[in-house]
């Protein structure tokens, strides 16, 4: 029986590192992309990851035929979201994000719909039931962070002075 126990352990512990060993890289950049970190000093973003992980391994011999990817994912998203509602009481103030994130112009709830549409490419369905919000609003949501990246608001430029020289 003990000898079970071990290499039913062992084989857990093999199928998780492959795992992690896959799918790590990816959940980073994400949870670097949500917290709007800079890639090369991302504090946040590798906690939020960590606690992602180990509640994927917590779960992983009840996943069965479940992707553990889409479990982590969501646990990462969810965790995101509810952290940062709990730290600003809503999901659309936070800290000033590090200005070299390519997200950081975006709201945290624009970020998490945007990475989670358009990075990881979940569908508005999933994403509207994930977060408890009405599709249409997802649709908005993603659209407007997208169009905010895409054309940024620029500060006025400081015109020359249009002095008029009077013909001589």
């Amino acid at each position: 029986m003990r000898d079970r126990q071990v290499a039913r352990d062992a084989r857990r512990a093999r199928e998780f590192e492959a795992f992690v060993a896959g799918a790590a890289g990816r959940l980073l950049h994400t949870a670097t992309l949500l917290t709007a970190e800079a890639p090369d000093g991302n504090p946040r973003a590798r906690r939020l990851l960590t606690r992602a992980l180990a509640h994927t391994y917590a779960r992983w011999d009840r996943l069965l035929a479940e992707d553990p990817y889409d479990g982590a994912r969501q646990y990462l998203a969810t965790r995101f979201a509810r952290a940062t509602w709990h730290r600003y009481g809503v999901l659309g103030r936070a800290r000033r994000p590090d200005p070299r994130s390519p997200l950081a112009a975006l709201t945290p709830q624009e970020r998490l719909i945007l990475v989670l549409r358009l990075y990881e490419g979940v569908a508005e369905e999933q994403t509207a039931a994930l977060l408890g919000l009405p599709r249409e609003r997802v649709r908005t949501i993603c659209d407007r962070a997208a169009a905010t990246l895409l054309h940024p608001v620029r500060p006025p430029a400081t015109r020359a002075m249009n002095t008029k020289v009077a013909p001589s």
